[in-house]
């Protein structure tokens, strides 16, 4: 039998914060925009239910995601304050309740950086912050853009990655293939060993498609004889070069795109300081060129060498 979740209303009290609105909802969550009355610091508060026992795999996950993120401490990695947990009769679990920090701002798949230094600092804040989850024993093994949350500041843009529900401890082999289809690296498809290479791979075709619009092929597929025909890494084709789908994408971070999706992962960066290093000398790279063309980091100044996309430069937005 199945137990209908309740929906909190504006003013209503959950775990001792005030509710303000709902932010958004998915299979078996609503994420509330709430408020701690005493101290007045505004949080998210997420709360999954289980309606049936087909919603035990997203309360587990909502525990891994809070245990996981406990353990870290990184500013481009969304913290979770705490968690809370409510069971039947002491036995089944049938909510928790994460209270995160509250991020003003949007995923990257929703909006797209204009120019490449927009760019490139996204996806090297992104890159520090795996860094940082692999020193600490784990690998997020599902990013994407929509798990990039962009926030805007006076400095520039700011990287927050989310959702640690998919992550595991560096080595894991997952019983069920786990991740995100257009992103996913191959030996997560082939149910191998998750290493700091996955992310690696996973990062690289997010900046793929931020920079060309187009996903990197991979060995899954909506054909349902497809799956059979990439069991071996030989059969999944290659990308295409990033730059010759974009030809204003500078050609060092083309090359580094490139060497991150290789479908060995033997052929692709061992580790994250490696990419996080590089994008470091190319933002560098694109400053300097930005600043002998006479363009301001954060202006065009009628010049289009520091946006990503032709249509952008001329004042249209980058999709």
């Amino acid at each position: 039998m199945s137990d209908a979740m309740v929906h909190y209303k504006t003013n209503d009290e959950v775990e001792g914060l005030r509710v303000l609105g709902e932010l958004g909802h998915g299979a078996a969550s609503v994420v509330y925009l709430v408020q701690d009355p005493k101290r007045k610091q505004i949080y998210a508060l997420k709360h999954v239910h289980r309606g049936s026992s087909k919603d035990d795999r997203f309360l587990q996950q909502a525990l891994y995601e809070a245990k996981v993120a406990q353990k870290l401490d990184h500013p481009n990695i969304r913290k979770i304050i705490r968690v809370a947990k409510h069971a039947k009769m002491f036995i089944h679990v049938t909510d928790v309740f994460l209270v995160m920090e509250m991020l003003d701002g949007i995923s990257m798949e929703k909006k797209l950086p204009k120019t490449f230094d927009d760019a490139v600092t996204i996806f090297l804040q992104t890159a520090d912050a795996l860094r940082h989850m692999h020193s600490r024993g784990y690998v997020h093994a599902d990013m994407k853009p929509n798990n990039i949350m962009v926030v805007s500041s006076a400095g520039g843009p700011v990287a927050k990655i989310i959702d640690l529900g998919q992550s595991c401890e560096i080595g894991t082999i997952k019983p069920r293939i786990q991740g995100t289809p257009d992103y996913i690296a191959p030996e997560q498809v082939h149910r191998r060993a998750i290493t700091e290479r996955t992310d690696v791979y996973n990062l690289g075709a997010t900046m793929y498609f931020t920079l060309t619009g187009k996903t990197v092929p991979n060995a899954l597929s909506t054909k349902p004889d497809s799956l059979m025909n990439r069991l071996d890494d030989k059969l999944i084709p290659k990308a295409p070069p990033a730059i010759s789908l974009n030809p204003r994408i500078p050609p060092k971070l083309n090359e580094l795109i490139m060497h991150c999706v290789e479908i060995n992962p033997e052929d692709r960066p061992a580790y994250m300081t490696f990419v996080r290093e590089r994008l470091e000398l190319i933002l560098g790279q694109i400053r300097y060129r930005n600043e002998q063309s006479g363009l301001n980091n954060k202006s065009s100044s009628g010049s289009t060498i520091g946006f990503i996309y032709e249509d952008a430069a001329n004042g249209g937005k980058a999709s």
